[in-house]
Formats: structure tokens, C-alpha cells, sequence
């Protein structure tokens, strides 16, 4: 007991950092993949599309960025001996990116892939399924926004 009162702070904070990087990571990853496979499929037959298969692909990593710039600043923060009550707090900084981060990966990737069919079908309209994408994106950069000021 005597080691988490004196090492409390730092794991809180630490288990913080490991969320953030940790499940917007996954997410992120998992959503690359996604719309990566959508897009390959595409460009295997139209391969002249890739750049603009490729911006609906790189959708989904934004939230991997947000999730470790919010991990890399509770790192920042972390010292030997600090209080339980500082550690939480970082803990806590770190849940919104963490949890809406890991959510909207996975659904701008949903979004992405339909996406790609506006690509194949209609090429001159990707501009629409790229601002549908972005509207997933608003709410992790609401979450990172919240974590960033929660530091």
C-alpha cells in the first residue's frame, strides 16, 4: 500500500497515457485498415483514383495523432512523487480523446468506405464524401480540444 501512495500519482498519470495512446492507436489502425482495403479494391481498377482514395483513407488516423499528442503531454506533466490527486487528474484529462477517439475512428472509417463508392461512381462528388467523413472528425477534435484543456 505504501508503494502506491508513494507511486500513485505517476501510475494514474501513466495508465492516462497508455489510454490515450493506446485506444486511439488501435482504433485509428483498425480504421486505416478498413478503408485501406476499400480503397485497394478500388484502385485495382482504377488506379488513376489512389490520391483521392488515399484522403479518405488517411481520415481515420487523425484520432491515433490526437490520442498520442494528448499522451505525450500528460507525459510531460508526469514527475517522480507527485500527489494521487494530480495523477487522477491527468487520468481523467486523458478519457475524453481516449474514449470518443476510439469511437470515431471507427465510424469515419464506416463513413470513408461509403465514401469510395461516391469515388467509383461519381469521381467529380468525392468532395461530398470527404465532408461527410469530416463530420465524424469534429467531435474527436471536440474530445481533444476537452483533453487538452483538461491538462
Amino acid at each position: 500500500m505504501n508503494f502506491f501512495m508513494e507511486n500513485g500519482g505517476m501510475i494514474l498519470a501513466g495508465i492516462g497515457v497508455f489510454l490515450a495512446v493506446a485506444l486511439c492507436g488501435i482504433a485509428s489502425a483498425r480504421g486505416l485498415g478498413v478503408v485501406g482495403q476499400s480503397a485497394a479494391a478500388l484502385i485495382k481498377e482504377e488506379p488513376e483514383k489512389f490520391a483521392q482514395a488515399l484522403i479518405l483513407q488517411l481520415m481515420p488516423a487523425s484520432q491515433g495523432l490526437y490520442g498520442f499528442v494528448i499522451g505525450f503531454m500528460i507525459l510531460l506533466q508526469m514527475e517522480p512523487g507527485m500527489s494521487l490527486a494530480s495523477g487522477f487528474n491527468l487520468l481523467i484529462a486523458s478519457l475524453p480523446i481516449a474514449v470518443v477517439g476510439y469511437f470515431s475512428a471507427g465510424d469515419q472509417a464506416k463513413v470513408a468506405v461509403a465514401s469510395m463508392g461516391i469515388l467509383a461512381k461519381r469521381p467529380e462528388e468525392n468532395s461530398k464524401g470527404i465532408i461527410l467523413a469530416s463530420m465524424v472528425e469534429m467531435y474527436a477534435i471536440l474530445a481533444f480540444v476537452t483533453s487538452f484543456l483538461l491538462i
